[in-house]
């Protein structure tokens, strides 16, 4: 298992197929700050609130010159659909084998009525326009998530 990475670090490098038919790498990003967040799964009640709430902000985020991407492993066609149903404004990047979502420290194991498997975190990674994490959130709570993102963004 890869060393978790921490604030600090230097980013993971990613390609990763988005919904629209693009392709998104973190050079793409070079020079602004993202907001890269993990999530377990399109159109669930906890993904779609957070997807929405960065939705709603996203010209906070654009003033400060920063994108948004939500990854997951679920497909393109899952993500249009999703972005589609909800008049979604972030990107959407889909890793279907999990290896960006393995790097980052955010496919760990859960718990569920005394199951253990395996799954997405809720996490939250603010990268600099250098590509260093400037700050990490885990086990995400969605309520408030936005505005504590938004603090550290002006912040930088």
């Amino acid at each position: 298992m890869a060393k978790a990475i921490t604030e600090g670090d230097m980013a993971t490098n990613f390609c990763l197929a988005t919904e629209g038919g693009g392709m998104l790498s973190l050079k793409d990003f070079s020079g602004n700050p993202l907001v890269l967040y993990f999530y377990p799964k399109d159109d669930t009640s906890g993904c779609t609130k957070q997807a929405i709430e960065f939705s709603t902000s996203i010209a906070k985020f654009k003033k400060l010159g920063t994108a948004v991407l939500g990854v997951s492993k679920d497909s393109l066609v899952s993500h249009e659909k999703f972005k589609t149903k909800h008049k979604l404004k972030v990107s959407l990047g889909s890793d279907p084998e999990g290896k960006l979502i393995e790097s980052y420290g955010a496919w760990v194991e859960k718990s569920m009525y005394g199951r253990r498997y395996m799954g997405i975190e809720r996490s939250t990674f603010l990268i600099d326009g250098k590509g260093k994490i400037a700050r990490i959130w885990r086990k995400v709570k969605v309520s408030g998530h936005v505005e504590e993102v938004l603090a550290a963004l002006k912040a930088l």
